[in-house]
Parts: C-alpha cells; structure tokens; sequence
C-alpha cells in the first residue's frame, strides 16, 4: 500500500467516529505532519504579525514554520514584502537572526546583495552571460490587512482575501487594529502537536480545572457558552446566556459601537468567525485579571469602555482578541511533529505610552499566566498521546468546536491538489514515520 492510500485509510477511519478525537498518528507521524503543512499550512492565508513589529524601512523578522524561513520585511514606507530565506547563489540562509534592520540583504556565505524588494544588486566573479534578474529572491504572497499582516506560502493561486476575511472589517476597524502600536510581544514554544494546541485554544471544558484566573473574569454562564468563542457551547448553554447577550447588545448599540457575531457555514473554507460578546457583567472594564482597565488610551473608534471584547479567528492557527482598550495576536505555528511555536503580541494605542497610560505587567498578565497554563496543558497531553496506551477518546458537549475542527482538519488534508504524491504519508503513529 502506497502513502497516499494509507493517508485515505486514515482519513476515513477518523470519519466513521465524528465524535471521537483523532489517532494517534495524527499527533506524532512526520509523513503526516508533512501533508499537514501541504495541504493546510500552505493552502491557507497565515497571520504572522503586526506591522508595527517593522515600522522603519529595511527592519524584518523571520517566520520559521516546518523546514521553511521566511523573511518579512518593510520594503519601503507602504509595502511590506516576504522572501524565503535561502541565498539563490548556493541555498544558504542569508539572515541569521530572528529580527532586525538592513539597508540590503547580504548572504554571509559568499555576499551575494539583494535590495529589499529581492533583487539581486551584487554577484561577483560571475562568469559572462551571468543574468542577475533571474536570481532574485523567492517572493510569497503577502497581504496587509487592518495592519495584520499575511502570507500565502503556497505556489499556486491564493484564495481570494476578501471573500473570505471582508466580514472581519466592522469588527477590525472598530478596534482600530490598523493604526495600532506593539507593546509586548513573547514567544511560547511548545512540545506539542499544532493540533493538540489548536485543540485546547477552542474549547474552554478545560478552563474551570486549569485557569482560575482566566475564570475569575469571566462568569460560569458565558464560559458554558462562549468560552472559547461562538460554537465552543452546547445550545442549551447558549440560550441561557442569551438574555445577557442580547441585553449588552441593545446597550452596545445605543451607544453606538458595533456588535454582532459572524459565524460562516460549518464547511467554511478557512473556518472563519468573529464576534462580540460582553466580558462579565460585573462592571468589568477590560479583560484583565481585576477588571480595571489595561490602558488609558482607548483603540479605534471607542469613546468610553462598553464591557465589551472583540474575537476574530481567520483561521484555527490566527486570532485577535480586544478589550475596547488593547489587543492580542495569537499566530500557532508549526515547527515539526512535536512542536508548535505560540506567539503573543499585545497591541495598544499609537500614542499610548508604557508605564504612563499602561503598565506591560498589568496588561499582559492575564493572556501570560494563562497562555503558560495552556503550554503545560498541551505538553502533558502530548506526553500522552505518544504513549503506547492512547486510544481516542470521546468529546464532551463543551468541545463542539473540536468537533469541527476535526471535520474542517479532514476536508483538508483528504484534499487532493497537492504536490504530494506516493510515499508522502505512511500509517507508522511513530514521531519518524
């Protein structure tokens, strides 16, 4: 049996138990996480950052996602560009270090120069007839989008932006996600599968037992319901939360700020979602680990605090999460079998300034505290999964959205468009096979 025939195998034994959490396989095999990054990670648009992370010209930061490196960088003041980091003379790295400022891009290996839209500038000793207009950079497509920016890692035609993402502008613009600055910014690695991680960032039956912060600021009710966004709840609980809902809704809008919830089709390409829901009914402020406000400064177009939050998924890997007066980043990002980069990033007002209208410690605590629950969380569980003793297991009526993910994770990967041929994917569940 070739690879492709063990993949569809594997696929559709997950599909006889819709209710079942996925084989081991899925966690652990490298044939596998590598049709994971053919089919999803280099089919779907990717959040990778800010655009304030690369404010001045000539300033990047690198992605690096399965074997790939990939440098985002401000081209100039309007465009920001991204080129893989492989030299086009003998394939080597050309920047070294995760971030930083350059007026050119020089390999350190045999100083090939490029200009920072990837142009080759400088080659020498290269033999007659050499053409340094077919050695520029291997661009990726990038999009800007409310200052969020996205790449597109596939070789093919990238699906259209706007039919997917338009519906996120009320909620975006409101926030003023555009003009906003970067505060902090830190990274989480984790010993874990991308799924596994996926997994526990959209169902909250876990929040109760491992994040007694995070549930001090939110009530029993909404974490029954919304807890981790719109389909994370039974229906039973959503209407009981419904009368709480809909009465910060009506007062929301008197005020006039937007609310609404966006919740595409269950076959929904990119498994898209945004919505806004009241933090606690407490006069809670913020979404902070007291309630108070996290910054004096208000983002975008908020006038005075609503109680309200604002959650934007584009994808299962890429999310934004507001109060009316920051934001966080989440980008999930694959690294091999077993492990997954988290990185935070926690936006504010242009013109807020740190220990003056907001305090970093203060701000970032409570997504901190709970993000390093959540790596424990996800390491523990994939210590297990690779254990000999693992047997799926059934999810609770407070993981619907596993439920989806799992069905959205299968449509992908069963997909076939792929590069991906015989011998790309084995049934070995061993982290090498």
């Amino acid at each position: 049996m070739n690879g492709t025939e063990c993949m569809d195998r594997l696929i559709a034994g997950q599909r006889e138990n819709p209710g079942m959490t996925l084989d081991q396989a899925f966690y652990v095999s490298s044939r596998v996480f590598e049709r994971d990054v053919e089919r999803i990670f280099r089919q779907q648009w990717i959040l990778v950052g800010h655009v304030s992370r690369i404010a001045g010209t000539g300033q990047y930061f690198l992605l690096e996602i399965a074997n790939e490196s990939i440098i985002v960088i401000r081209q100039s003041e309007s465009v920001v560009s991204a080129f893989y980091n492989v030299c086009r003379h003998r394939g080597s790295r050309i920047c070294l270090q995760p971030e930083g400022r350059r007026r050119m891009l020089t390999c350190p290996y045999h100083s090939w120069t490029y200009g920072l839209d990837g142009a080759l500038k400088v080659a020498r000793t290269m033999p007659e007839g050499f053409d340094p207009s077919q050695y520029a950079l291997t661009p990726c497509q990038v999009r800007v989008h409310h200052g969020l920016i996205f790449l597109y890692l596939g070789s093919g035609q990238a699906p259209d932006f706007d039919s997917l993402y338009g519906e996120t502008v009320p909620y975006l613009a409101q926030q003023g996600i555009a003009e906003a600055k970067t505060a902090a910014r830190t990274d989480y690695p984790n010993a874990a599968n991308w799924k596994l991680v996926v997994e526990n960032f959209i169902e909250c039956y876990h929040c109760a037992a491992a994040h007694p912060e995070y549930t001090s600021v939110h009530s029993e009710e909404k974490l029954k319901a919304f807890g981790a966004g719109p389909g994370s709840g039974s229906q039973e609980d959503v209407d009981r939360f419904q009368v709480v809902q809909e009465a910060w809704e009506q007062r929301t809008r008197e005020s006039g700020n937007f609310v609404g919830i966006l919740e595409p089709e269950h076959d929904a390409f990119a498994m898209h979602q945004a919505a806004r829901f009241p933090i606690n009914e407490n006069g809670w402020l913020s979404e902070t680990i007291d309630g108070t406000a996290a910054c004096n400064r208000l983002m975008g177009a908020f006038q005075e605090h609503d109680g309200g939050q604002t959650a934007v998924s584009f994808n299962p890997f890429s999310y934004v999460l507001a109060s009316n007066d920051y934001a966080v980043v989440f980008r999930f990002t694959p690294r091999d079998p077993l492990n997954t980069d988290i990185e935070l990033t926690w936006l504010v007002h242009p013109d807020a300034e740190a220990e003056k209208d907001y305090e970093v410690a203060h701000l970032t605590r409570l997504w901190h505290v709970t993000t390093e629950q959540d790596k424990t969380i996800t390491e523990n569980n994939q210590l297990g999964v690779l254990s000999s003793a693992y047997r799926p297991g059934p999810y609770s009526s407070r993981e619907a959205r596993n439920i989806r993910f799992k069905h959205w994770y299968l449509d992908h990967l069963g997909a076939s468009p792929g590069s991906s041929g015989p011998g790309s994917v084995a049934c070995s569940s061993s982290p090498t096979g």
